[in-house]
């Protein structure tokens, strides 16, 4: 540079400055533009985009996210069926039924000799789940004896005072009972004397609510 260039009339202190005051101006013009960048967000750009004939260009991340559909879950119901079988289901200690209940009864003996008095051993057998109780009182499982159409005997006959004897039933442990018949007819007045069964053949079954045993022959001599 030529020594004499700060000699002029226009002085080091006023060159200076001028310079300056370009720089200045050259850095304001770039912090409105940058300014202008930033404030214009993704709806400005949509509106000068659709002025200008144009669509806004889709988010990619929106574009590959799947459509997800909520779909309200069902509140539960309760089927009649399965109402009926809560509302059925046994508790330890309830009544017996029939269902549950195995009735047999078999004779010690098929012949008896005169004097002999015939005798069965009744029992009573509970295969539900839970313990139930029954009543084996002499009403409710009748010992009967017939002889063809004949109604020879009943334990129900002439039974007086409490006749009801209830009984807890475990599952699959049989109640056990024995019945011996004194070879005399019952029913009609209790008050009499029971004439004596005559010699021949005789059918023992005990019954009870919506049970029955098998059939028990044996004879008398």
């Amino acid at each position: 540079m030529d020594p004499d260039t700060f000699r002029s009339d226009i002085g080091v202190d006023v060159y200076w400055r001028r310079r300056m005051a370009a720089l200045v101006g050259v850095l304001v013009v770039v912090a409105v533009v940058a300014w202008a960048c930033s404030s214009s967000g993704p709806e400005d750009t949509s509106k000068v985009q659709a002025q200008l004939g144009g669509s806004p260009t889709p988010d990619p991340m929106v574009t590959v996210l799947p459509t997800v559909t909520v779909t309200p879950s069902p509140s539960p119901t309760t089927t009649p069926g399965a109402a009926k079988a809560a509302a059925g289901t046994k508790r330890p200690g309830d009544a017996c039924e029939s269902p549950d209940l195995v009735l047999n009864m078999q004779g010690q003996g098929d012949v008896y000799a005169p004097g002999n008095r015939p005798r069965f051993i009744l029992t009573l057998v509970n295969i539900g789940k839970v313990m139930c109780t029954a009543d084996v009182g002499p009403r409710a499982m009748e010992v009967r004896i017939t002889s063809g159409s004949d109604r020879v005997w009943s334990s129900a006959d002439c039974v007086s005072g409490e006749t009801d004897d209830i009984r807890k039933l475990d599952r699959g442990i049989p109640y056990v009972r024995e019945i011996e018949w004194d070879r005399r007819r019952s029913g009609g007045d209790c008050a009499a004397e029971p004439d004596a069964a005559l010699a021949g053949t005789y059918v023992a079954v005990v019954r009870g609510p919506g049970l029955k045993s098998r059939r028990t022959v044996f004879h008398l001599r």
